[in-house]
């Protein structure tokens, strides 16, 4: 006969609380270690810092001046059921680009033109057209007085009768 002893055998107490404690260990170390790793990566400034967050792209306020362009007035084909569209803008640019800015203003006056004569009134007939309108417009004055001159434009007046 063999004298080795066998070790007790597990009750089903011990099973159960072997198999409910694994995974709530598991749990906290890994909820400790993101935690850990996303504190660090704030407080490091890898992600949410300031120089992140802020465009460098868009000027502040005080660094920026408004350029008013004339009233323009199209009248499109009395087929297309507008007798005319009126529409006043005003764009933003930083303060050294003003002079750039303001050198181009017939060039944007050309661009608003032919831009709607060839828009469909039903289109801007729709909720969201004054939105459609300012990037489509903001997106060609860019283009036309190149990266940096232009932040934004700000519609003032739009009608169509």
């Amino acid at each position: 006969m063999s004298t080795t002893a066998e070790p007790p055998a597990e009750t089903p107490d011990a099973a159960q609380k072997k198999s409910v404690l694994r995974p709530v260990l598991f749990g906290s170390l890994a909820a400790i270690l993101l935690g850990g790793g996303a504190f660090y990566a704030v407080f490091t400034g890898l992600i949410l810092s300031e120089q992140q967050t802020s465009s460098p792209s868009q000027p502040s306020a005080a660094e920026t001046v408004f350029i008013a362009i004339e009233p323009i007035t199209v009248s499109p084909p009395p087929e297309r059921g507008a007798r005319f569209i009126r529409l006043a803008v005003q764009i933003e640019a930083p303060v050294d680009s003003q002079a750039e800015v303001k050198r181009l203003t017939p060039r944007f006056v050309d661009m608003i033109n032919t831009y709607l004569h060839a828009v469909d009134l039903d289109d801007l007939r729709q909720p969201a057209a004054l939105i459609r309108l300012r990037s489509q417009l903001l997106r060609r004055t860019q283009l036309i007085a190149g990266e940096g001159h232009v932040s934004d434009v700000l519609i003032t007046e739009f009608i169509i009768d």
